[in-house]
């Protein structure tokens, strides 16, 4: 058994597009229109085979409440890997991402939190 799929839920899948691509550096796999949203998904550009994200539209109900308090008590919906989150952190702040979370170490492992400008808080984590 693997993990293929993970889903964030994102307000506008269009603006989640550009920011996981443009920004985080992603690659989109794949877009299937279905009505008024799409199957998309996005991944790693070192793994374009491996674990694909959907960006999950949000519009169920429980969507929204739910990623407010993640969100109010400053809780990440989930964690990327990354190699050195200093550079990662450096590298996104240029590019104007907000961070909630500067680079903190957690015995060996360091993480960072930003906003991901579609209603979620995502960590960088690095070990070592």
């Amino acid at each position: 058994m693997r993990i293929n799929l993970t889903s964030v839920f994102v307000d506008d899948q269009d603006k989640a597009l550009r920011f996981y691509t443009e920004v985080l550096g992603f690659v989109k796999k794949t877009e299937i229109p279905l009505g008024a949203f799409r199957w998309l998904t996005v991944v790693s550009s070192d793994e374009p085979d491996g674990v694909e994200l959907v960006l999950e539209p949000g519009e169920h109900p429980a969507v929204g409440p739910f990623k407010e308090a993640l969100v109010a008590d400053g809780i990440p919906f989930t964690s990327f890997a990354v190699d050195d989150v200093h550079k990662e952190f450096d590298r996104l702040r240029g590019l104007g991402v907000r961070f909630t979370q500067e680079p903190a170490e957690m015995g060996p492992v360091t993480t960072a939190v930003f906003d991901d400008t579609c209603g979620n808080l995502i960590q960088i984590a690095s070990q070592g």
